[in-house]
């Protein structure tokens, strides 16, 4: 008898060129992984994510927004559910947020609760929102980086499950630090939709689970260009503090 779990289907929802759509895909295929990405959809028709996509095989298509949906509260909610009704199609066990740039409706949310993860370019709680990597720059804060987090009706307020850190140098502008936290989103995505797909993740009473145990803090994943020492590894309540983990496999 086999142990080979099937791999559960996801849907990832992406507004542009969808480089972590893409390292999710080649993920899983490498690693022969939990999770399969079953069909990629955009709100913007044009999105290059669409074609690369489908140029990896990966079934794709817009849900486009019309000028309603962009506009009163009416027309959200209208184009909510005929995005709900393109996922649904596909019956998956998450919905992930890759660049997806329209703010979710909390009916739609509510509808998928503690099944959606997004991630975003800071070290949330600091910086919600846009432009984060401008904002650590005029800030002069010497640490910026990403967090996967469960996605909640309050923006980018969510149980967060893990985050990268990236040091910023004297000479970086918004191109070179953008870089390299996004290449550190490569990373700590897979993981977490891994967790998530392995039964391993979860979100009930308002935090995210791993293994059993609520995180206190998110896990910070060490890479090896993570300045040491810049923050602790989370903690699951009624436990000793988690060590910081870089992941096999990642």
């Amino acid at each position: 008898m086999s142990n080979e779990r099937t791999p559960l289907p996801i849907v990832v929802l992406i507004s542009g060129r969808g480089s972590n759509m893409r390292a999710l895909v080649e993920h899983s295929r490498a690693q022969a992984g939990s999770y399969e990405v079953v069909r990629v959809l955009s709100d913007n028709p044009a999105a290059a994510g669409l074609a690369l996509a489908k140029d990896l095989g990966v079934a794709a298509a817009a849900v486009p927004a019309s000028g309603s949906a962009a506009g009163s509260p009416s027309g959200r909610a209208e184009y909510d559910r005929r995005l709900a009704a393109a996922i649904d199609e596909c019956a998956p066990a998450l919905i992930v947020l890759a660049g997806f740039m329209r703010i979710l409706s909390p009916e739609f949310v509510n509808r998928y609760a503690g099944r959606i993860l997004n991630i975003h370019p800071s070290l949330l709680p600091n910086y919600p929102g846009l432009h984060t990597h401008r904002a650590v720059l005029a800030a002069g804060d010497p640490v910026h980086g990403a967090t996967v987090h469960f996605v909640t009706a309050e923006l980018d307020d969510g149980p967060p499950v893990i985050q990268a850190v990236v040091q910023v140098r004297l000479d970086d502008d918004e191109t070179t630090l953008a870089a390299r936290v996004q290449a550190e989103e490569h990373h700590i995505y897979p993981l977490a939709v891994g967790w998530y797909c392995e039964g391993r993740l979860c979100c009930r009473e308002g935090r995210a689970w791993l293994d059993g145990a609520p995180l206190l803090t998110p896990v910070q994943y060490v890479s090896d260009t993570s300045p040491a020492g810049a923050l602790s590894g989370g903690a699951p309540q009624g436990g000793a503090p988690s060590r910081s983990r870089r992941e096999t496999g990642s």
